[in-house]
């Protein structure tokens, strides 16, 4: 794993907390989760096993550390883990098209879908936590799909540029 590489995911990782702690929270003081979202910018710049692991590591324990849900640690973990490997392997069957724009957009709405279920669900098995997983999906999940598809479609063309611009060896800089 190259130095450059890690440098990079660092970033992304902690331009995504300053994005969490920044932004004000919904119902309640539930966030949208923009570190899930600096975490599918990584896994697409960088699709492997050992980049993604490390991004799931790194985003699930300050997500967990940040979290305003009570008891969201634990959850965070859980959510930040499996998420990070089933979009890594959505990536890897639509590698052609998975870095284009609009398929990105569309992995990383579908990601914060399957993101927001297991971190609600992980919390009501785990906490007990006594709001029904319906409410909390519509008034929390589905705004924060639509905020990290928005922030994604801001966010992604500039990294790209970015990327394109330096001697990073990314997914994106490759030629396919």
């Amino acid at each position: 794993m190259n130095t450059k590489n890690l440098v990079l995911m660092a970033l992304l990782v902690s331009v995504g907390a300053a994005l969490y702690v920044v932004i004000p929270g919904i119902n309640g003081g539930m966030k949208p989760d923009f570190m899930l979202t600096m975490m599918f910018v990584g896994i697409l710049l960088f699709p492997n096993l050992k980049s993604t692991f490390l991004l799931a590591v790194t985003t699930g324990v300050i997500s967990g550390l940040f979290s305003t849900f009570p008891g969201g640690f634990f959850p965070n973990i859980i959510d930040k883990f499996i998420t990070a490997f089933v979009f890594l392997a959505f990536v890897f069957m639509l590698k052609k098209v998975a870095v284009k724009l609009p398929a990105a957009i569309a992995l990383v709405a579908g990601g914060t879908v399957l993101s927001g279920s297991i971190f609600l669900s992980a919390a009501i098995f785990l906490i007990g936590a006594e709001i029904p997983f319906t409410l909390l999906f519509t008034t929390v999940v589905l705004p924060a799909m639509i905020f990290n598809g928005i922030a994604f479609a801001i966010i992604y063309p500039i990294v790209i540029k970015l990327v394109k611009r330096s001697n990073f060896e990314t997914a994106v800089s490759q030629p396919v």
